[in-house]
């Protein structure tokens, strides 16, 4: 069954983009197939994942205003993904949506024509609150929140939660949280475990067990326009977010796998 996860934080520059493009790369790494979304008008994901922005003939913008499908906006991205683009179009979309009819649901009731077509959907959400995150946030069955061990990310945490409930209770009852995901992780830096054991604390269960680690590696990745197993496999960077992709899919495909063993047992 297709796992649509929406990755979001209000705040910028906590590792977003970085965790949408690294982890379609890792998921297709091991044989699922997966869809990137690129939901933010910068279009960063877009680059890198390796896919030209301004050479795209649709983008997001078309499936959103003009009603384009996914089979005709996506592309293919080297490392054996499927995009859907973005660029600068996007910066209008709030206006052009203004006058349609159930806006918020455009992303979502686009992608129920290729639900079986893929294994995880992966959305990169704009750090801000817009027409664009609602479509990603209303699309989305669960929120990965990358998040930076510092005390100014817990006051974003506390306002994107309150974000989610107001979404779960208005316009996508199923939407829950996936997961928190430790980002630009320094064990060195006393902030960092202090903030990494309050998350621990207060939200047992829902925080991942990988860490991504600050990593100058990962870092140079996007100026080359590759995810990091691309531009070097052997980092530190791209082991933690192959860990991370294999703690999804135990946490998304175990119930299944559990099934069929009952099923032999019996």
């Amino acid at each position: 069954m297709t796992r649509i996860i929406a990755v979001a934080n209000q705040k910028g520059g906590v590792g977003k983009t970085t965790t949408s493009v690294n982890l379609a790369a890792s998921l297709a790494h091991q044989k699922k197939r997966v869809l990137l979304i690129d939901l933010d008008p910068q279009g960063n994901a877009t680059m890198g994942a390796g896919v030209d922005k301004n050479q795209q003939e649709h983008t997001i913008f078309d499936l959103l205003v003009e009603d384009l499908s996914i089979v005709q906006v996506r592309v293919r991205a080297p490392s054996g993904f499927d995009v859907i683009g973005a660029n600068s179009d996007l910066t209008g979309t709030d206006v052009h949506l203004l006058q349609v009819k159930k806006r918020e649901y455009r992303l979502r009731d686009a992608l129920k024509n290729v639900m079986d077509e893929y294994d995880y959907i992966l959305i990169d959400c704009p750090p801000a609150l817009n027409l664009l995150t609602l479509n990603g946030l209303v699309a989305a069955q669960s929120v990965l929140i990358p998040m930076q061990c510092e005390y100014y990310a817990l006051e974003g945490l506390a306002s994107l939660l309150d974000t989610i409930q107001r979404i779960r209770s208005a316009l996508n009852p199923k939407l829950e949280i996936d997961g928190l995901l430790r980002t630009m992780f320094d064990p060195r830096n006393s902030l960092s475990n202090d903030v990494s054991r309050h998350l621990l604390q207060h939200f047992p269960g829902k925080v991942y067990r990988t860490l991504i680690p600050r990593n100058v590696r990962l870092a140079e990745a996007p100026s080359h326009g590759q995810p990091i197993l691309l531009y070097d496999k052997h980092s530190r960077g791209s082991v933690a977010y192959l860990a991370l992709a294999g703690e999804l899919m135990r946490r998304h495909e175990a119930p299944k796998q559990t099934v069929k063993k009952t099923e032999k047992a019996v």
